[in-house]
């Protein structure tokens, strides 16, 4: 089965299943070995670092997992100057890391003000890849990033089936119009990212494997994922998090099936699992993220309970 996945990358609906479900160990143990196995070949032994900068938890959606919800009242609001920025980027620099992901909440306000950022970070550092992970936005502005030096573009998709999506956003965020944005980023010539959290509430076997299916379609150049972890003071509090388990099976299912792709090795998969960054590089993941955000500001980035202040 496993060969099947690494020669075809079209193993059927039951089989896929088979791999995240079966308590069957030894063929668990054969499904990372085979996915690290083709990490090396591709990717080589190296683990890539990005440098990520969180660079505001305001935003303007309430989805009902996440931490900076517009309605969590707990979170102590924040954004960072364009000079907290260029510092953070060049901290990055000296320590050898060149590539630059600027995250935040969803607000397209604050996301046009970046632009001159990008542009000047894209001065500073020709050579950069520059990474942004600020969710939907407006098309044009999508383009005018790209003008500015941007070269990458994050976006999760969370779940590819539209009725567990509307259960875990609020009204008027819809999966079509999430994957509109990706097609349009991949259209655009961005490095596109997509990808989904495991476990969280009402999701199957079924819903993941329509995951895989919908990038299996799309193609993108990055696949993040990480295990659900409930976050107080949100509708989903008292829900049970994601499986470790899962989460390192579809990072290995994800390495055979895109090669080529840049996985990383979230904390997230950390908080449930100790190790667990090192567990997903073994399982074929090959990226690691280090928080460059000010110290000052990094904690209230606050995505989820148990979320360290090093590195995600």
């Amino acid at each position: 089965m496993i060969e099947t996945l690494r020669n075809t990358r079209d193993l059927p609906d039951h089989a896929l299943a088979e791999l995240l479900e079966t308590p069957d160990l030894s063929l668990a143990r054969r499904l990372e070995a085979s996915a690290r196995e083709v990490c090396l070949q591709v990717k080589g032994p190296r683990v890539l670092v990005r440098a990520l900068i969180e660079h505001s938890n305001m935003c303007r959606n309430n989805c009902l997992y996440c931490g900076i919800r517009r309605g969590r009242a707990s979170v102590k609001r924040y954004s960072l100057s364009p000079e907290e920025i260029l510092g953070c980027c060049a901290r990055a620099w000296r320590d050898g890391v060149h590539t630059f992901v600027i995250q935040g909440g969803e607000n397209p306000v604050q996301a046009r003000a970046l632009l001159p950022v990008v542009k000047e970070i894209r001065g500073r550092y020709p050579h950069a890849a520059i990474t942004l992970s600020l969710g939907e936005l407006p098309f044009e502005l999508y383009s005018a990033f790209k003008e500015a030096g941007a070269t990458r573009y994050l976006l999760r998709h969370e779940t590819a089936n539209p009725e567990h999506y509307a259960s875990l956003h609020p009204a008027g965020m819809t999966l079509e119009s999430r994957i509109g944005c990706i097609k349009e980023l991949k259209r655009l010539g961005y490095e596109t990212g997509m990808g989904m959290m495991v476990g969280s509430p009402g999701q199957t076997t079924r819903n993941l494997i329509e995951d895989l299916r919908l990038m299996q379609e799309i193609r993108p150049h990055m696949i993040g994922i990480g295990p659900f972890i409930p976050q107080d003071g949100t509708p989903f509090e008292n829900c049970p998090p994601g499986s470790a388990q899962t989460t390192l099976r579809l990072i290995s299912i994800l390495r055979l099936m895109f090669p080529s792709a840049n996985i990383p090795a979230t904390t997230a998969l950390a908080v449930l699992l100790p190790g667990g960054k090192e567990a997903g590089i073994r399982a074929g993941a090959n990226v690691i993220m280090n928080v460059y955000t000010p110290e000052t500001e990094r904690l209230k980035y606050d995505l989820y309970k148990g979320k360290t202040s090093r590195n995600v």
